[in-house]
């Protein structure tokens, strides 16, 4: 497959301006932006698809730019519901250097930009006259962001977002001979508008394309603000917590993310398809899928010893593992305070660990509970401070799967 034909089947192109695009994306060179705001210090995985998109174009030799924007992340991209939180300049460089760190690593063919550099010393009047001028305030309604916000109310600053970022892809096409800008779908009038300033101020034609954003099995996008952010901080998110969301995702998504997340081909991503149809219960494909992504965000060591906490953690096995380890693993299960000289029957019923004390007999007559990965049958066993894990906190399993950590005050 060509690259054009092939981002097609992947399901990554959605909306395109330019006739001869396809041609330009098969048989030229052409450099090409992306954008985010640091509204953050971290990239997640939503942002990661546009780095994957962005490695794609690469490998097919065109030239990639990242855009930060230090200046649009002062004022905020209209969102569809209310006005987004204002940020300080001192913050959004210190996020910016986080971001562009991120970035480097995962893409280290990207020139990365800083909108603020070209903006900071536009005065206000030349913005208008050179760039206002240019857009009609009926083309800017109909946007479909802003459209969206005239019954609750946009500001002048949210409503004057599209043309600065429209002046970021002028600015890039003079400076860059950057043609493409390439984005999620909710940007679609964000790149028009640029391609607009190119056509009536140069007369020159320029090139874009949206991706569909990618959402969960609920239809919701990735993003803070939906409160679903898998971070690539391995720091704020564990390449663990990483696995266990991506291993245990919908079956209905699964195909998809395999084609937007990861550079596997038609052949393998469908003979994973046919496996997961055939073995469900095998998680070959969601495996793939978390080892692909992994890898490329923090190595190979890192996911196999993701993969490493999780297989002791479903056996059980966690007496070799490190309290980072288990504290990853273990992040939201139950939790509760250590208490010293206590017998193990009460802890298990004080704790709702179990519900009665013939409950908790039962259970350990089964052999169903351990205490950091060692079986316990004894309900008179004296609970003292030497079972701490690091001197910091005590791991019950009840069952096969249920966990629940005692912590240390």
């Amino acid at each position: 497959m060509k690259l054009y034909e092939e981002l097609n089947w992947r399901g990554l192109i959605k909306d395109v301006a330019g006739a001869d695009l396809e041609d330009k994306l098969n048989n030229e060179s052409m450099a090409f932006y992306w954008g985010t705001d640091p509204t953050a210090d971290s990239l997640h995985l939503g942002h990661y698809s546009s780095l994957v998109m962005a490695k794609r174009l690469a490998k097919a030799g065109h030239h990639p730019i990242l855009l930060v924007g230090g200046a649009t992340g002062l004022i905020g991209d209209p969102r569809p519901t209310s006005e987004r939180e204002i940020i300080s300049k001192e913050t959004l460089n210190k996020y910016f250097v986080g971001i562009k760190s991120q970035v480097s690593k995962i893409v280290p063919e990207a020139e990365i930009v800083n909108n603020y550099d070209w903006m900071k010393e536009y005065n206000y009047l030349e913005f208008l006259r050179d760039i206002g001028k240019y857009i009609n305030v009926n083309y800017m309604l109909n946007k479909d962001i802003i459209n969206r916000r005239l019954e609750t109310g946009i500001t002048y600053a949210e409503f004057s977002y599209t043309l600065i970022q429209g002046y970021d892809f002028l600015h890039l096409f003079r400076e860059k001979n950057c043609l493409l800008q390439v984005a999620g779908s909710d940007q679609w009038g964000n790149i028009t508008t640029g391609i607009e300033l190119i056509k009536k101020i140069e007369s020159k034609e320029a090139y874009g394309f949206t991706m569909p954003l990618v959402v969960d099995q609920y239809g919701n996008k990735f993003g803070k603000s939906e409160g679903n952010a898998l971070w690539i901080d391995i720091n704020k998110t564990s390449s663990y917590e990483m696995y266990q969301y991506l291993i245990n995702v919908d079956d209905s998504v699964i195909v998809d993310y395999l084609k937007i997340f990861t550079f596997l081909s038609k052949e393998e991503i469908d003979e994973l398809e046919k496996s997961n149809k055939e073995n469900p219960h095998l998680r070959e494909a969601h495996k793939a899928l978390a080892r692909e992504i992994i890898t490329d965000l923090h190595g190979k060591e890192e996911y196999e010893k993701a993969l490493d906490i999780s297989n002791k953690l479903f056996s059980g096995n966690i007496s070799d593992l490190s309290l980072r380890d288990i504290k990853a693993g273990l992040k939201d299960v139950p939790s509760f305070n250590f208490e010293e000289n206590i017998t193990l029957l009460d802890l298990l019923v004080n704790n709702n660990i179990t519900t009665s004390r013939r409950e908790a007999r039962e259970f350990l007559q089964a052999n169903s509970i351990s205490i950091n990965g060692e079986i316990v049958t004894d309900e008179n066993m004296l609970i003292t401070e030497s079972l701490l894990i690091e001197d910091s906190m005590i791991i019950i399993r009840r069952g096969k799967k249920k966990y629940y950590m005692g912590i240390k005050k």
